[in-house]
């Protein structure tokens, strides 16, 4: 894989695969959070739109997001997870009472979702191929190390006369979606991470004659992988307060969302955390609290008329089982769905074809099977936005793609 674009990233997964069970938890990783921009000139060759990607990171449970309460099914597959009533939002589906803010933005046309999405990852399950594969944005039939760039990235390529937002380079590794040719600017909120001095030794004296591993597992530590991921793994809480990364996440979205009223034009960022194997009742609150977060904040942040030009697209590498597991979780699926939110969304509706919850119509019968690629409506958003043409997004942007109808996403 000589060349891969995202070979940096790639390495130090390997790596972590070597720590063990560190490995599933540091792809979700609650505190492993970057914000990358990109800008336009003075002749705003994007125009007035924003658009803002938050990649979710550790697959997000859809099915617990919005839930099918009108299938009869449901209860029976999940008697715990599916206790707790949700929000009603159209007599079939239910919001996620962990996100009750956000009703309001329902009300109002500015929240939606599509449901039963996928990448055209399949089978193996993998957070990191599927967080690969979702932000290099290929098709089954083309390999993500086969593509140099982000989809996102490929996007501003395609737009002339971009330029990059004025660096605030604070952090170690940018955003796969925006990495490639067009230039950006990451920056990185300051945060603090500690692994015991005894763990720190072990690694050391494990890796000090290798040059290769002894490199990846200093910048392991410098990116912050630490003990909190093993504790994940335990089903323990990482010492690390729901109020922090509240206001970590609140750090974030205000430097994303002043740039955004300025000159900034695309926003991604990532909130980690949604790998529920376990207890999912409890540990998918935070999270949802931070999604919640995110939306609600960048909606005040922005305000009007900003707010009203701008789409947010929240989406994961996969969906889980439609089944909860004998540890009051779920496990890795396929079939997820995605939230969208801002004034330029025509929201206020579960979009997307629902292929039921029956036993023949689940993908292997375990999983929520996929009637949609992710990509497409990435690719509907950014056509609806920036008016670029659906022949450059379907072989440039994301290689493969068929678009299908257009889905009306915009007011």
């Amino acid at each position: 894989m000589t060349g891969h674009p995202f070979a940096p990233r790639l390495n130090r997964r390997h790596m972590l695969r070597g720590l063990g069970a560190v490995a599933c938890s540091a792809a979700a990783h609650p505190l492993m959070t970057t914000v990358t921009l990109a800008g336009s000139d003075g002749a705003q060759p994007l125009g007035d739109h924003r658009l803002v990607v938050v990649i979710l990171r550790g697959a997000m449970d859809g099915l617990d997001l919005v839930r099918p309460m009108g299938d009869p099914l449901l209860a029976s597959y999940r008697p715990g997870l599916s206790a707790t009533p949700g929000l009603d939002l159209d007599g079939y589906f239910a919001l996620s009472p962990h996100l009750s803010g956000l009703t309001d933005l329902w009300q109002k046309g500015q929240l939606g979702f599509a449901h039963a999405v996928s990448t055209p990852y399949r089978n193996q399950r993998s957070h990191f191929d599927g967080q690969d594969i979702l932000e290099a944005g290929t098709g089954l039939d083309l390999p993500d190390y086969a593509v140099r760039d982000g989809w996102l990235n490929r996007m501003l390529q395609s737009v002339p006369g971009l330029r990059a937002e004025t660096a605030f380079a604070i952090g170690r590794e940018a955003i796969p979606i925006l990495e490639g040719r067009a230039e950006v600017r990451n920056w990185t909120p300051g945060m603090t991470f500690d692994l015991p001095s005894q763990s720190q030794l072990l690694l050391d004296h494990i890796y000090h004659d290798d040059p290769l591993f002894r490199a990846a597992t200093t910048e392991a530590l410098t990116l912050g992988v630490s003990m909190d991921a093993a504790r994940m793994m335990e089903g323990q809480t990482p010492p690390v307060s729901d109020n922090r990364r509240l206001r970590e996440m609140d750090r974030l979205v205000d430097f994303a969302a002043d740039r955004l009223a300025e000159a900034t034009r695309i926003a991604a960022f990532s909130l980690s955390g949604w790998d529920t194997h376990r207890n999912q009742a409890g540990a998918i609150l935070g999270p949802m609290r931070q999604l919640e977060r995110i939306v609600l904040r960048m909606a005040d942040r922005l305000g009007p008329p900003v707010w009203d030009k701008t789409l947010l697209l929240a989406m994961t590498e996969f969906g889980r089982t439609v089944r909860e597991n004998g540890s009051n979780g779920t496990d890795h699926g396929t079939g997820g769905a995605m939230l969208m939110a801002g004034g330029a969304l025509r929201g206020g509706r579960v979009m997307g074809q629902w292929p039921g919850l029956a036993t023949a119509d689940l993908y292997q019968g375990r999983d929520l099977m996929p009637t949609s690629d992710v990509r497409a409506w990435a690719a509907w958003a950014m056509r609806g936005l920036y008016g670029i043409e659906a022949g450059v997004l379907e072989r440039s942007i994301f290689p493969g793609l068929h678009m299908g109808d257009n889905p009306g996403l915009l007011a």
